[in-house]
């Protein structure tokens, strides 16, 4: 493993494991008063085709980061949606 590869795993852990705290309080406190949909629903989308984009380039990082990210942001949008 070299240099450029370290460097997209630990991009990806840091950008992946940045939603952690925000769902977890998401989920505890039921509030996302303070969320925006058309964000979480843009992001979702992004995310979604960064992580196809992952599995067509055969990618590690990028899947991996975004299949994670995907899933998180997606209990959060679940969320506002649910409790809007």
């Amino acid at each position: 493993m070299d240099w450029i590869e370290v460097l997209g795993y630990f991009a990806a852990f840091c950008t992946t494991i940045s939603f952690l705290p925000q769902t977890v309080k998401t989920i505890k406190t039921k509030d996302t008063s303070g969320l925006s949909l058309s964000m979480y629903l843009l992001f979702f989308v992004g995310v979604s085709c960064w992580f196809i984009y992952g599995i067509v380039i055969s990618n590690y990082p990028l899947m991996i980061a975004n299949g994670i990210t995907l899933f998180l942001s997606g209990i959060i949008l679940s969320l506002k949606i649910k409790y809007k």
